[in-house]
């Protein structure tokens, strides 16, 4: 099995470059973030021609998650018990069970500032997501994989000193992702094609990208029975060249399985 996390900043800006994408990686199961689309409008034809069904959770101009499979969808839900809004529902996760595997695509608030209560809204929903997540480790092989916003040490920023008094790299979130790995799950480390440093997110701004001046925010936290088959696992960092890309490369991992 093959399967990828994506985080595309506007699927429709990006559709060109998915379908392509799509074309020539071929995973079975993708997690897509920031589709920026209302439910409803997520170009399912486009990609049910390359063999994949989808389920969406979309929210206008803001947020969106999807999951698209060519091993079936099943027991689809939009988000998660216990979930916190800000203030009201917020389209930044969905499930559902793909080959025998259960998938969770998540979009973790962004904190904005630690003196900010969109900070205080993230380290919630975090927490709630570990509780969440905590029946789906019990059931079975289980993926929860997407932008989540943190860092989870200092090797994965390009600069610890840039990031001083900001999002992202705080302890309380730091400890927050440490939780939801005590649930059973493992941090699947991808290898980068370019350098030494697996980042799968780079500022559009001053050639950041070029300079490899990045953020490993994309996670993929599998359970021991799936890290277990883990054949490679790789940050597509081609994807994020050319014309119009997403500000994130996906990543693409390959199961024993």
């Amino acid at each position: 099995m093959r399967f990828a996390t994506w985080n595309v900043n506007s699927v429709k800006a990006r559709l060109p470059r998915l379908l392509e994408w799509l074309g020539d990686t071929g995973p079975d199961v993708l997690m897509l973030q920031e589709t920026k689309v209302a439910q409803g409008e997520f170009p399912s034809a486009e990609v049910a021609e390359l063999g994949y069904e989808t389920a969406e959770y979309g929210q206008g101009r803001w947020n969106g998650v999807a999951l698209l499979s060519r091993v079936g969808l099943a027991e689809v839900r939009n988000g998660f018990p216990g979930e916190p809004g800000y203030p009201g529902a917020e389209a930044r996760a969905i499930s559902a069970t793909c080959g025998g595997v259960r998938f969770m695509s998540v979009y973790v608030p962004n904190g904005r500032t630690p003196d900010d209560p969109h900070y205080t809204y993230k380290l919630s929903w975090l927490s709630a997501l570990k509780t969440a997540l905590a029946g789906d480790v019990a059931a079975g092989p289980a993926v929860v994989a997407g932008d989540f916003n943190v860092a989870p040490t200092d090797a994965d920023v390009w600069d610890p000193a840039a990031f001083a008094g900001a999002t992202h790299v705080t302890p309380p979130e730091r400890a927050a992702l440490a939780a939801i790995l005590g649930l059973g799950f493992t941090d699947v480390p991808a290898r980068p094609l370019k350098g030494d440093h697996p980042f799968t997110y780079w500022d559009y701004r001053a050639g950041m990208f070029h300079k490899n001046m990045g953020m490993r925010i994309d996670l993929v936290y599998a359970t021991a029975d799936l890290a277990g088959t883990v054949k490679d696992a790789v940050v597509d960092r081609e994807a994020r060249k050319g014309k119009g890309p997403s500000d994130h490369a996906p990543i693409v991992v390959d199961l024993d399985r």
